[in-house]
């Protein structure tokens, strides 16, 4: 029998279960042959100060130190420097400003200086323009495999191929059925990302509504004639179309948000066509030739924050789910949060920020 049962593989059930796995006993249940596979190894892989609504921005700043220096994790910094421009057409200007409402450590540009950092860039497509220069690439690969060994050394033990199949609570202990047997813990997390409306359904707790929605993405060819690893990340202000060196070719995105169900997701040809059209709409270089592409699911709660506590219907079912695409740079703050309200201690943030997690917040006024 174990103290806690983290039912999903991904960065938010492998990063809190290294934080518990200090002092408690902790299964981590992942339904697919690795850790790591779904939206967790398809990330943009970037750290964004100002990304998301206001409660996102707060967990953005809570977990940047340890980012920086991830004491346990790695010896080293888990960030680079990397920058992320946000570009407005005539059309998109009250979005950019929308954008810069409470942003930090944000500079306007106008079109030049956009084009300078990024040199493809069609200036008559820009009416303004803003760069978070502290926004930084993550080491997605070092940061999954750092905490993993972490949850491993500490005692944790992960069962990979083990789909829950049924969640049930009996005399104080949840019961787990999966292909590989029979599983027991008085408390679960739910951690399973796109799955996680499912797994609440199995165990009785609040309906909570978690959409996965599919965001695509393609590799390209770098222009000729330029440097592309100094460039930083650029979005549109619609949030249409975005982009970033990644391994010496140009990652870009069309931003989709499909609402899908639950799935080892792809690329529709369709999605990433109109995105590489609104792409090329943007920037001087055609699109010749696609290295790769692929898709993930993010997952979001109706108001877009993350879901982080115990179920106010289901006794001793907590929740971890909801990310969205804040998954991975949150991750620190959501799992010491994660742990620490499991085993009851008090906890740093605010009770404001508390109140934005917490899932009773959906429970019916």
């Amino acid at each position: 029998m174990y103290d806690v049962i983290i039912i999903g593989g991904g960065i938010a059930g492998i990063s809190a279960g290294a934080v518990l796995a200090d002092q408690a006993r902790v299964l981590i249940l992942e339904q697919e042959l690795v850790t790591g596979y779904h939206a967790s190894g398809r990330s943009a892989a970037i750290f964004v100060r100002n990304y998301g609504n206001d409660t996102l921005r707060a967990l953005n700043t809570l977990s940047a130190p340890f980012l920086d220096t991830p004491e346990g994790v790695s010896d080293d910094s888990l960030l680079t420097p990397r920058g992320e421009m946000v570009i407005a057409s005539e059309e998109e200007l009250t979005l950019l400003d929308d954008y810069l409402q409470g942003a930090q450590g944000v500079e306007r540009l106008n079109a030049a200086q956009a084009a300078e950092l990024v040199p493809i860039l069609r200036r008559d497509k820009i009416a303004g323009a803003a760069i978070e220069r502290d926004a930084q690439d993550i080491d997605v690969d070092r940061m999954l495999s750092g905490y993993l060994r972490q949850f491993r050394a500490r005692g944790g033990e992960v069962l990979l191929k083990a789909p829950v199949q049924g969640l049930t609570r009996r005399d104080g202990l949840w019961q787990i059925d999966t292909p590989q047997g029979q599983f027991h813990a008085p408390v679960v997390i739910n951690a399973a990302g796109a799955w996680a409306q499912q797994v609440g359904q199995m165990a009785g707790a609040l309906p909570i509504q978690i959409t996965p929605k599919r965001r695509s993405a393609a590799l390209l060819p770098a222009p000729e004639g330029y440097d592309i690893n100094q460039w930083p990340m650029w979005v549109t202000a619609s949030e249409t179309v975005y982009s970033k060196p990644q391994s010496g070719l140009l990652m870009v995105s069309p931003a989709d948000a499909d609402p899908v169900a639950p799935q080892d997701a792809w690329a529709d040809d369709m999605v990433l066509a109109e995105g590489l059209d609104r792409f090329e709409q943007r920037v001087t270089m055609p699109v010749t030739r696609v290295e790769s592409n692929w898709a993930g699911l993010r997952s979001f709660a109706p108001d877009n924050s993350p879901v982080v506590g115990f179920d106010p219907l289901a006794d001793c079912f907590f929740w971890l789910a909801g990310q969205g695409g804040y998954g991975i740079q949150t991750a620190p703050v959501l799992s010491q949060l994660a742990a620490d309200l499991v085993t009851g201690r008090n906890t740093a943030l605010s009770d404001d920020l508390l109140a934005a997690l917490e899932p009773s917040r959906f429970y019916p006024k």
